[in-house]
């Protein structure tokens, strides 16, 4: 067991982790500078926006403004303490206050990766209006006394963007390139920019927490935005409270835009499909992650959310996105899948391990894991893993088993790889069943075991192959069929973040097919009805001929 300074947990916190979770989608584009400037706040505005502070932001950032509100224990990274007055998104030099408009984007459309939602009533059903998001931003200012300051003008401290940038080319990535290693961005980004620079959790931020280095290929989760414009500003202003610097003087403005080039051209271009074909081969099935016939099989995105199904309930998870491939002949199939992670964890430590069975008594609904006392994250303590998952049974229809784990009725099949696996000795890959959350899954009897497996992390990146016979004898065992749409989810532990057991990230159903070869019938069957059209026309073409030309009556 590891719970450290544990102590029951509020209620109200977890309500807020649940409108958070739907706050994180933002579905709808919106414009993210308002329509005028920032109104004068009156004794009037800031009342007003007092009342919906308190309604909507202080269970993160508290009611005095410290970002101590009863949710911010269990997020990671922190809600921000407006009363430091370090705001990291920002227009303006390094270590200087946000202008209104930079205040009024932050709170429209969040902050991807944390905590923070959108607000603006544009991209949310329950957001905010813009004269109410000034209101917030109004309250928000009375926390930091220097916006008091009858000097203080941020728009002297703007670093403006130009008033063109240069077009995108393959010379300007290039630059960009030279530039990253010049400047040493990988010894914190990674050379891929996966964010695996950093070789330990030594990094802190200004609060004192540990920062984990941003993964710049996945846009989704570059919080200060993603867009080539949004890439140059961090780098020309840098990001307060953290390592990140400003590099307005270390490099020229034409460096900075080859070097922003260069980090959008490395983001992952994500698939749209839920449904991946099998690849069929008429060789050997490749058990190695880089054979090349991978590549030749279609890729499929992934993407997961933390398990806040049941407890312990994982709302801080570090894997959000497994891409899948298959290959099959007509004996096996083997699936790929790769993700990003930034450490290679090959040690688990069991004693280690959180036992969810007091932080259950609290209350299945609020059960939720503090990420800083409640669990160990830090590198040597649990493994990396993924899971592959299958209905049990052919679904009937349209129904499948709930995505988290089955249920009794419903089992479903793991294929669960485990990362010290590749330094024990063991096997690499467990099957087992699953009866629903509620029961650890079960490790089928060892002549059952049939899937094989195995891995290599290479540059922040795992890859995993499982291979299995198409068909076996075991009830309890999904059985791949060319025409069939097969049920698929995906399971994945990151170890160095603390994640074990049902602390993790998971998806939804999506789909592999094996599409069954066409018959020569269908040809056949195609040419024949051709035939017959053609038949068909030819009559109708004669008929109506005779009807507008009728044979000529005969003289009498």
């Amino acid at each position: 067991m590891c719970v450290r300074n544990w102590r029951p947990v509020r209620p109200v916190a977890f309500a807020i982790l649940l409108i958070l979770g739907v706050g994180w989608a933002v579905p709808v584009p919106a414009a993210d500078l308002p329509s005028g400037a920032m109104p004068e706040a009156t004794p009037e505005l800031i009342e007003q926006g007092r009342e919906i502070y308190v309604k909507r932001c202080s269970f993160c950032h508290g009611l005095l403004g410290d970002g101590e509100g009863p949710a911010a224990e269990f997020l990671d990274p922190r809600p921000r303490d407006f009363t430091l007055g370090v705001f990291k998104f920002r227009t303006t030099d390094s270590g200087e206050l946000p202008t209104n408009e930079d205040m009024f984007r932050t709170v429209s459309k969040g902050l991807p990766g944390t905590g923070m939602q959108a607000f603006d009533d544009g991209r949310i059903k329950n957001g905010l209006s813009e004269d109410q998001r000034w209101a917030v931003i109004a309250y928000i200012k009375t926390f930091v006394p220097e916006f008091d300051d009858p000097e203080f003008d941020p728009y002297k401290k703007l670093v403006a963007l130009p008033g063109s940038m240069p077009a995108y080319s393959e010379a300007l990535v290039a630059k960009g390139r030279e530039v990253f290693e010049r400047a040493k961005c990988w010894e914190c980004h990674g050379k891929q920019g996966r964010g695996n620079g950093q070789k330990a959790f030594d990094r802190l931020d200004d609060w004192g927490f540990p920062i984990r280095i941003r993964n710049v290929t996945h846009s989704w989760k570059i919080k200060g935005g993603s867009a080539v414009e949004d890439i140059y500003m961090r780098f020309s202003t840098g990001i307060n409270g953290t390592p990140m610097p400003s590099f307005v003087k270390a490099l020229g403005e034409d460096e900075r835009w080859a070097l922003a080039n260069f980090i959008k051209s490395l983001q992952h271009q994500l698939t749209e499909h839920q449904v991946m074909k099998a690849l069929k081969i008429d060789g050997d099935i490749p058990a190695a992650a880089d054979d090349p016939l991978w590549a030749g099989a279609e890729a499929m995105d992934v993407r997961l959310a933390g398990q806040v199904i049941a407890a312990p309930r994982w709302q801080n998870p570090s894997i959000e996105l497994v891409t899948l491939r298959a290959i099959y002949n007509d004996e096996e199939i083997a699936f790929l899948a790769v993700w990003d992670d930034p450490f290679q964890d090959v040690i688990h430590v069991a004693e280690n391990e959180l036992d969810p069975s007091e932080l259950r008594i609290v209350g299945g609904y609020n059960s939720y894991v503090q990420p800083y006392d409640m669990v160990i994250r830090k590198l040597e303590n649990f493994r990396d893993s993924v899971a592959l998952q299958f209905p049990a049974k052919p679904p009937k229809g349209t129904a499948k088993p709930h995505f988290f784990r089955g249920t009794s009725s419903e089992p479903t099949n793991l294929w669960i790889w485990r990362g010290d696996s590749e330094t024990s000795g063991e096997a690499a890959v467990i099957e087992a069943t699953a009866r629903g959350w509620k029961q650890e899954a079960k490790a089928q009897p060892e002549g059952q075991q049939q899937v094989n497996g195995g891995a290599v992390w290479a540059d922040g990146r795992w890859s995993v192959v499982m291979k299995r016979p198409l068909l076996t004898e075991d009830k309890a065992d999904v059985q791949f069929t060319e025409g069939s749409f097969i049920p698929l989810a995906v399971n994945a532990w990151d170890g160095s973040n603390g994640e074990h057991g049902m602390m993790m990230s998971l998806s939804t159903w999506h789909f592999v097919t094996l599409e069954a070869p066409t018959s020569w019938t269908v040809y056949l069957y195609g040419v024949i009805a051709a035939l017959i059209a053609g038949a068909f026309s030819i009559l109708f073409i004669w008929l109506a001929k005779r009807t507008k030309d009728p044979e000529p009556e005969a003289e009498a």
